[in-house]
């Protein structure tokens, strides 16, 4: 199971803070998706997506972030609106909200146009409610060694095609997406021992802070927060030894694509 730091992050860093009624925050940050979106892969909580970008939205904004995360293992387009359900009874809906889905509607025969659609009805939810809405979409299957060809390259072909219909349907009812397949792809090619778990298929602590540095800045535009001057580098870095070591190896993080692709530039993590 993925380590869980769900609860309240603050500016300059610190150890969670657990939530329950009457800790205060100021941003509602809620985490939605598959096992990409939990985490699944990483040794330490702070190696987590959701805790990274939360931990680097209170560096930008110096204020109180709670975190919540209500991404499950093994989901699909299709669970979106059960996750979304669950966030509706737990509560008042969030101010932000990350979506990270896609590779399971290409391991199981689910239609990429219904998987779409479906993904742009959950944005659809979220924005209505009051949400703003940053969606990482479909991954790049054919960096991903472990699976025999020629399945690799069929998954390749569906999964980049279901994150060009992810990207539409995102915009279309008001999100922001984050094409990963664009983005990630040169580093994963680059350092595949460094950047996926132990499993080959998931991605590492180090493979992780890549994806986060491109849903923070987009998430933070969204927001309306200013990412220029002081750069939360320090909240994007693995807190713990190993993964430090990790980034430092895979080396010139700056150099991840800066493609005409609407998406903000990465902050930059530097090696150490």
């Amino acid at each position: 199971m993925p380590p869980r730091a769900d609860g309240v992050y603050a500016h300059g860093g610190g150890p969670v803070e657990k939530w329950h009624r009457g800790v205060p925050f100021d941003l509602h940050l809620m985490v939605f998706g598959d096992s990409t979106a939990t985490g699944y892969g990483c040794d330490d909580a702070e190696e987590v997506p959701g805790v990274l970008i939360a931990r680097g939205l209170a560096e930008v904004s110096r204020e109180r972030i709670r975190l919540s995360t209500k991404a499950i293992m093994g989901a699909t387009s299709k669970g979106l609106s059960g996750q979304i359900d669950a966030m509706f009874v737990a509560g008042p809906p969030p101010d932000a909200a990350v979506i990270m889905i896609g590779a399971n509607d290409i391991t199981r025969p689910n239609g990429i146009g219904p998987s779409a659609r479906r993904l742009g009805r959950a944005v659809r939810r979220l924005r209505a409610s009051g949400a703003v809405v940053v969606v990482g979409t479909c991954p790049d299957f054919g960096v991903i060694t472990a699976i025999p060809q020629p399945l690799r390259w069929v998954a390749r072909s569906r999964g980049l095609r279901l994150a060009r219909a992810q990207a539409s349907a995102v915009r279309a009812a008001g999100g922001v997406p984050v094409p990963f397949s664009d983005l990630l792809t040169p580093e994963f090619r680059k350092a595949p021992e460094e950047l996926f778990s132990q499993d080959m298929f998931h991605p590492s602590g180090a493979g992780y802070a890549l994806a986060a540095q491109q849903l923070l800045p987009a998430l933070c535009n969204a927001l309306g927060e200013c990412i220029d001057g002081d750069q939360p580098e320090d909240a994007l870095e693995p807190r713990n030894a190993e993964g430090s070591s990790l980034l430092a190896r895979v080396g010139n993080i700056s150099r991840l694509w800066r493609r005409s692709t609407g998406v903000p530039a990465p902050i930059v993590v530097p090696a150490s």
